[in-house]
């Protein structure tokens, strides 16, 4: 591809709009805003600016990058900082052109810090429903039991997240360190989706395909969080395309926490050729110094995309949405809408 070319191409990719499904409310607090909120609740960080924040931001394995999302969630306890936090990502979205996002976060985790969970999911709420009128964006929330702490939060967080599923919650999620079962929140899971929640997990990320047939088998889970070493196993390939199961690839996420070496050695080549449903997000943007608009640029690169083939990837996420159906209708149509000003159909 020339240099022209690439340039369309990235034009393109800036004003398509976009949906994304695997991202963290923690992991995309940007470096400024992550300073006023250390300032507001007297967290040392090892850092007085953002220049050096960035630099911290740099991890050995995922063990550090586990320290440091537990020091960032440390920032978030009132009503106001949670807003604050939902505010500027939601402003970050809007100017990705970011219409519909699906955020994770560990409610649990928050309240063991002090939070008030009742509190916290009405600013959520209001925040969000500012955010749609004000911005266009539409956000929904996930929040994720977390496998390797103390087992009664995984019961505060379904409770959490049953409590307020008026308040834009559309599904349970499960994260955390992967060596541990999913086993022990098989009824959790199992309550969520009698109730009408929807269900995500992490897994085949750091471990195995193993990981992934526990998230489909003991979670019902109906799309998987990363799940890239899903390749590792043929059979869970076709199972996966059988069962219309995609997955949430994070590539810039899997380089810099070292579980794939490069990107141009990333699984994704192969998953996509297989024909496994699959879409694009940024997991942590702050962390990982990277965007949702970075990674559909990438992405190009590595799958040799055109504009048509962008189109097909973006409109993958918000069919793999689990948004209501008047609402994913009503997307659908501003996709369509949008991607036709930019001489787009992606349907074709």
């Amino acid at each position: 591809m020339d240099s022209v070319a690439r340039q369309e191409r990235s034009k393109f990719v800036r004003r398509m709009p976009k949906a994304q499904l695997h991202v963290h409310l923690e992991g995309s607090i940007r470096a400024q805003t992550l300073l006023e909120l250390a300032a507001r609740r007297r967290v040392d960080l090892p850092a007085r600016d953002a220049r050096g924040i960035e630099r911290w931001l740099r991890y050995r394995d995922f063990d550090q990058f586990l320290e440091v999302y537990l020091t960032i969630s440390r920032c978030l306890r009132d009503p106001e900082d949670f807003q604050l936090a939902t505010r500027a990502f939601l402003e970050e979205c809007a100017r990705e052109n970011i219409l519909y996002t699906e955020v994770h976060f560990t409610i649990s985790t928050h309240i063991a810090n002090g939070a008030n969970g009742a509190e916290v999911a009405e600013a959520l709420a209001e925040t969000v429903a500012a955010g749609e009128k004000d911005l266009g964006v539409i956000l929904r929330w996930i929040p994720d039991i977390v496998r390797n702490v103390a087992f009664e939060r995984a019961d505060q967080t379904l409770e959490w997240a049953l409590d307020h599923r008026h308040r834009y919650v559309v599904a349970l999620g499960l994260s955390g360190k992967e060596g541990h079962s999913a086993q022990p929140f098989r009824e959790h899971f199992a309550v969520a989706a009698r109730e009408g929640l929807h269900r995500t997990v992490h897994a085949g990320e750091q471990c195995g395909a193993g990981s992934v047939w526990d998230a489909l088998e003991l979670c019902g889970a109906e799309r998987i969080g990363h799940g890239f070493r899903s390749v590792e196993d043929q059979n869970l390939l076709e199972v996966l395309i059988a069962r219309g199961v995609p997955l949430e690839l994070c590539p810039a996420s899997n380089v810099a926490l070292g579980l794939v070496a490069s990107l141009a050695e990333h699984p994704l080549l192969e998953i996509h050729s297989a024909g496994v449903p699959w879409s694009l997000s940024s997991d942590d943007p702050a962390l990982f110094h990277t965007s949702l608009t970075d990674e559909f640029e990438s992405v190009a690169d590595l799958l040799d995309l055109d504009v048509q083939g962008l189109a097909n990837l973006s409109t993958a996420a918000l069919e793999h949405a689990f948004s209501p159906d008047a609402e994913k209708r009503a997307l659908r149509q501003r996709f369509r809408d949008s991607f036709a000003d930019l001489g787009v159909d992606p349907a074709d």
